[in-house]
């Protein structure tokens, strides 16, 4: 049975009640404009995920300390100005059932704040030195541009296999994970080689977290993402890629004609959620995903006992358990 996310933080509550209050600080500005909008950002957090790996990985390494708390604002920054970048990108006017904040005040405005984010991060760093943490999550923005724009050019061709498929998810989800271990383990003052298999950890955990994330396409559970959004995008994932291989070369060109040319039709996105289901996809993919959670959960098992490697050790199945 997983823990809920309040049991699962029970380690780090007191960091994470003190972390809330650094990163309002954060994000100050003198700009009255500017400051609303940082407000109204930090009133729609989600689950606070990132801050948690950041602090339990820094628990299970060492003690968790000041350049512990500006390494999980470093990440918070500088993936909300992505996030920021990505609305305005997509024209999405919604944001985890909030408006999105080009919604409220335009893209030219929203891109600014983006900037900002992107440029408060970043000094947080200079100004204390932490060029490692630093080098670490600006590592993991690349990654993340890089995976969205290899999407962007594979979803035209709709040829997108396995192995492409893996990089795309390690570059626009495990990354992030990936970076937020590495960045609690650094911040504690661990060796190059434990904040390497810090790295490791949140990288298997985040391609796990990806193709959950796959499978809610398919009505897996109900998250408030519409069923097949993925196939109406023309984004080939685990399940579709694996069904396709196993077809006929006459039943792939079909399916890949409808995702083409039909995907907007709901009947055919239907045809193609059971095309997958028949094929075995989702089994695949669901083995595939407990592959990699049995993975981090050997490199945890390296580390000492303690409540803080429990937790993340549940945080692990949290993420392929959830039902959103």
């Amino acid at each position: 049975m997983t823990l809920s996310v309040k049991e699962i933080q029970m380690p780090v509550a007191d960091e994470m009640k003190v972390f809330e209050q650094k990163f309002r600080q954060f994000m100050k500005s003198e700009v009255m404009l500017l400051d609303q909008i940082m407000n109204y950002i930090v009133r729609r957090k989600g689950k606070q995920l990132r801050p948690m790996f950041v602090f339990l990985s820094a628990g299970v390494c060492g003690s968790i300390n000041e350049s512990s708390y500006r390494g999980a604002a470093l990440i918070e920054l500088l993936h909300t100005a992505t996030l920021v970048h990505d609305d305005v990108v997509d024209d999405s006017n919604y944001r985890r059932g909030f408006f999105s904040v080009n919604a409220l005040w335009k893209n030219k405005i929203a891109v600014l704040v983006g900037d900002y984010l992107l440029s408060r991060g970043l000094l947080l760093s200079v100004d204390h030195g932490e060029f490692d943490l630093l080098k670490i999550v600006s590592t993991a923005v690349r990654e993340l541009s890089e995976g969205e724009l290899l999407q962007m050019e594979k979803a035209r061709r709709l040829d997108i296999d396995e192995t492409v498929y893996y990089q795309i998810i390690k570059q626009k989800t495990a990354s992030l994970i990936a970076s937020c271990c590495a960045v609690g383990a650094c911040s504690v003052g661990a060796t190059a080689e434990v904040v390497e298999k810090m790295h490791l950890f949140g990288e298997k955990v985040g391609m796990a977290f990806q193709i959950k994330d796959d499978l809610f396409d398919y009505g897996e559970d109900e998250i408030g993402k519409p069923l097949g959004i993925d196939i109406k995008e023309k984004k080939m994932t685990l399940p579709l890629i694996y069904a396709l291989n196993q077809a006929s070369l006459m039943e792939k060109r079909r399916i890949i004609s409808l995702i083409r040319n039909q995907s907007h039709k709901p009947k055919k996105v239907q045809e193609v959620i059971q095309f997958v289901k028949s094929s075995g996809g989702l089994t695949y993919a669901k083995n595939v995903m407990q592959r990699y959670v049995d993975e981090a959960r050997q490199i945890l098992s390296e580390f000492g006992d303690s409540s803080h490697r429990r937790s993340l050790e549940q945080l692990v199945l949290y993420t392929i358990e959830r039902t959103k």
